[in-house]
C-alpha cells in the first residue's frame, strides 16, 4: 500500500509538523459550531467539509427540505440500575459534551421533539452492555441521545441501526472522572437509508474512551466522531471499520482536540470497497492545542480496494500548538492485496478466492476483537464474510 502524509510517531516540536494558521480546524469549516440551523449557510459542495459529500443523496436534511415525517422504532435494554429518561431541549445534559458543526448536526437539534438521557451511577461496573436498537420504518426523523456515564463507573454502550428511512441525529457521551466506556455505533441499514449523526464524547479527568463505529449498510452514511477532554491523564481510542459496496457512499469525518494535558489519543480506522462507484471518505483531524503539554497521539487509515471501479478519499490532519508534547504522528495507506500474502497462502494449497478471504479477514479482525461483546464481534464477521462471498 501507498503511504501518505506518514509522520512517525514519537518526540517531535512544534516546527516539524505545525500547520500554518491558515488551515486550522476552524478556518476548514464554513460557520463556527452552533446549535442554531441558521447560522449555518446552506452547503453548495464547494465548501471543505462538504466537497466530498453528493448532497443530492442527503434528502434535503442539509438544506431544510426535509421534514420529520418517519418512523424510527427504538427499544433499549439497560442493565439494573441504569436509568432511562425521555427530557426536553432544556435539560443541562443536552450539548453539554460538544456543538454541532454543521448545517445537518445543528437540522438534527432544532428538529428532535425529546431527548433520550441514559445515565449509569457513579461508581457502577455493568456487567451487561446497554443496547440501543434503532430501526428505521421510512420516512424522515430526528434524534438527540445523551449517555452520562458517572465517574468511576464502567459500561460498555451498544446503538444498532437497521432499517430504512432518513435519520439526523446526535449523540454525546459524558464520561465521569475516572470512568471507563466503550461506545459501539453499527450502521447496518438497507441499501436505501440515509444516516448522518455527530458522536460528542467529553472525557473526564483520568477516564478511558473507546469508540467503535462499523458501517456495513445505507445509501449514504456521514458519521462525525468527535473527542474533547475536561481534564488531564484522559485516554480515547477511536476504531472503526467499513466496508463498502456498489453505489454506497460511507463518510466519516474525525476530530480529537487535545485541549488538556497529559492526554492520549490513538485512531485506528480501516475499510474495504468493492463494486463500481463505491466510495468511502476518511477525514481524520487532531488538534493539540496549547495547553496540552504532555500529549501523545497517533491516527491511521488504511484502505483495501477490492475491486476496479471503487474510490477512497483519505486525509489525516495533525495540527500542534505547541512543542511540549510525547509523540505525534499520522499515516494513511490506500491499496489493493499484498500479492506476497496471497502467494504465500496459495503456495500452501489454498485456493486464490479463499486466500482473498482470509486477507481480509485479517485485515478486519484485529478491530473486531476489540469490540468487546461476542455476539456483536460474531455478527460482524458473519456480515463481512458475507459482504466478501458476493464479490471476493
Amino acid at each position: 500500500m501507498a503511504e501518505a502524509q506518514n509522520i512517525p510517531a514519537g518526540s517531535t516540536t512544534a516546527g516539524a509538523i505545525a500547520v500554518a494558521a491558515e488551515s486550522t480546524v476552524a478556518t476548514r469549516m464554513s460557520a463556527p459550531p452552533s446549535f442554531d440551523v441558521a447560522d449555518f449557510p446552506v452547503p453548495h459542495g464547494r465548501e471543505e467539509e462538504w466537497r466530498f459529500t453528493p448532497l443530492a443523496r442527503l434528502k434535503g436534511l442539509h438544506d431544510g427540505t426535509a421534514v420529520a415525517n418517519g418512523t424510527m422504532k427504538a427499544q433499549i435494554d439497560a442493565p439494573e440500575g441504569v436509568t432511562v429518561e425521555s427530557v426536553e431541549r432544556d435539560d443541562e445534559r443536552i450539548g453539554k459534551a460538544g456543538t454541532p458543526v454543521d448545517r445537518v448536526a445543528a437540522q438534527a437539534f432544532s428538529s428532535f421533539a425529546k431527548a433520550t438521557v441514559v445515565t449509569v451511577p457513579k461508581e457502577t461496573v455493568l456487567a451487561e452492555p446497554i443496547r440501543v436498537a434503532l430501526h428505521g420504518e421510512g420516512g424522515t426523523t430526528f434524534g438527540h441521545t445523551v449517555f452520562d456515564i458517572k465517574p468511576f463507573a464502567e459500561a460498555i454502550i451498544v446503538i444498532d441501526h437497521t432499517g430504512d428511512g432518513v435519520r439526523a441525529a446526535n449523540v454525546d457521551i459524558l464520561v465521569g472522572d475516572g470512568a471507563k466506556v466503550t461506545f459501539v455505533s453499527v450502521q447496518d441499514w438497507d441499501d436505501t437509508a440515509v444516516h448522518t449523526s455527530q458522536h460528542n464524547a467529553l472525557i473526564g479527568r483520568d477516564a478511558s474512551f473507546k469508540s467503535v463505529v462499523v458501517t456495513f449498510g445505507g445509501d449514504l452514511v456521514r458519521l462525525h466522531p468527535r473527542v474533547t477532554y475536561a481534564g488531564p491523564g484522559g485516554e480515547a481510542e477511536m476504531l472503526g471499520l467499513y466496508f463498502t459496496d456498489a453505489g454506497q457512499h460511507q463518510e466519516h469525518r474525525l476530530l480529537v482536540t487535545h485541549d488538556a494535558p497529559h492526554c492520549k489519543s490513538n485512531v485506528v480506522y480501516k475499510g474495504a470497497l468493492q463494486g463500481q462507484d463505491a466510495h468511502a471518505v476518511w477525514i481524520g483531524d487532531v488538534l493539540i492545542e496549547k495547553s496540552a503539554e504532555g500529549t501523545d497521539t497517533y491516527e491511521m487509515n488504511r484502505n483495501l480496494v477490492l475491486t476496479d471501479g471503487a474510490r477512497v478519499d483519505s486525509v489525516p490532519n495533525l495540527e500542534i500548538e505547541t512543542g511540549e508534547i510525547v509523540g505525534a504522528g499520522h499515516a494513511s495507506a490506500t491499496g489493493r492485496f499484498d500479492d506476497e500474502q496471497l502467494f504465500y497462502l496459495q503456495a500452501r494449497g489454498i485456493p486464490a478466492d479463499e486466500a482473498r478471504r482470509l486477507v481480509v479477514r485479517g485485515f478486519f479482525a484485529e478491530l473486531v476483537q476489540q469490540i468487546g461483546v461476542a455476539d456483536i464481534e460474531e455478527r460482524l464477521i458473519a456480515k463481512i464474510e458475507a459482504e466478501l462471498a458476493a464479490a471476493v
